[in-house]
């Protein structure tokens, strides 16, 4: 059955943040994310912490949903600190954390450091080497490593996760590179639809390119012979699918109704997870609450932790 979540910006912090995450949480949904940029589409002096940070409050004030990022960026992080926080974050959480990873794209983020811009064929293989490295990291006791774009020495991970052999991850990918990583290593699979123009197309095109990835996810799959109760050598079974619904469409919760029967779309697609923004009183994700939280509970309280 079809899962929600919920994603929280991370702007909140102190009494607020600790209320924001208990409130989500007693709504029903399975898991929660916070996104992982240093600025993104809201006033330059408007409030936006860090995601590991964020994530952080958020185990130490919920106890069932799972926790993740809604994606960890290579563009400003480096493998070795993400698995470090990720561990910790895992422990923390008491095993509710999944560590979500994207490609990262142009832009601030990418800026920020003042590194040469790079191909988009460079960040493919960035994104690759960064998650290869990051499997290696939570697997792992010791691990030592050198790519093009990544090192680590000797790198000890004490105590680990505390799901074995590591925490689950969560990888965005559209395109056929990134595709076959999901396919290879990850333990769920995470789409915001076109990339290029998330939340704009109209909703049956929106729908229809979902189709097309989702298919494309499952061809992955197949070519590696990844089935439920195999091994890869990486993951046993296919990832679970996970779709940013508020990427997708504009009001995903304008009605309980519309919320049923968008979950219901997403659920005949093949996706296990549908993940909606918490209302924002203007702006980005600007919406009506208590509106969100009425589609919300009609849908069901259903839902469960992610497991792997």
């Amino acid at each position: 059955m079809t899962a929600l979540g919920v994603l929280v910006l991370p702007e909140h912090a102190g009494r607020s943040a600790a209320r924001v995450w208990r409130e989500v949480e007693q709504l029903g949904f399975a898991h929660a994310w916070t996104l992982d940029h240093l600025s993104w589409r809201l006033p330059a002096d408007a409030p936006w912490y860090d995601a590991m940070t964020t994530l952080a409050v958020a185990a130490c004030h919920t106890t069932t949903m799972t926790l993740g990022t809604l994606v960890t960026t290579p563009n400003f992080r480096h493998p070795v600190l993400v698995a470090k926080q990720a561990m910790a974050l895992d422990r923390t959480s008491d095993g509710r954390f999944v560590l979500g990873v994207g490609a990262g794209v142009p832009g601030p983020d990418a800026a920020a450091l003042g590194d040469a811009a790079l191909s988009p064929g460079q960040r493919g293989q960035r994104y690759e080497e960064f998650v290869t490295l990051a499997d290696l990291l939570l697997r792992q006791e010791t691990t030592a490593f050198r790519g093009r774009f990544y090192r680590a020495e000797d790198v000890r991970m004490a105590p680990g996760c505390v799901r074995r052999p590591r925490l689950p991850l969560a990888l965005a990918a559209t395109g056929p590179r990134g595709m076959r990583l999901a396919a290879r290593v990850a333990d769920l699979w995470v789409t915001i639809g076109d990339t290029r123009r998330p939340g704009t197309q109209p909703e049956d095109e929106a729908f229809a390119t979902l189709r097309r990835q989702i298919r494309r996810l499952r061809e992955a799959v197949e070519d590696l012979g990844r089935v439920a109760g195999g091994e890869t050598g990486a993951v046993s079974g296919p990832p679970r699918r996970v779709v940013n619904l508020s990427r997708i469409v504009p009001d995903p919760y304008a009605s309980a109704e519309r919320l049923a029967d968008l979950v219901g779309r997403c659920a005949e697609l093949g996706f296990t997870d549908v993940v909606l923004a918490r209302p924002r009183a203007d702006g980005v994700f600007a919406g009506d609450l208590a509106a969100f939280e009425r589609a919300v509970l009609h849908v069901g309280r259903h839902l469960s932790p992610i497991e792997q």
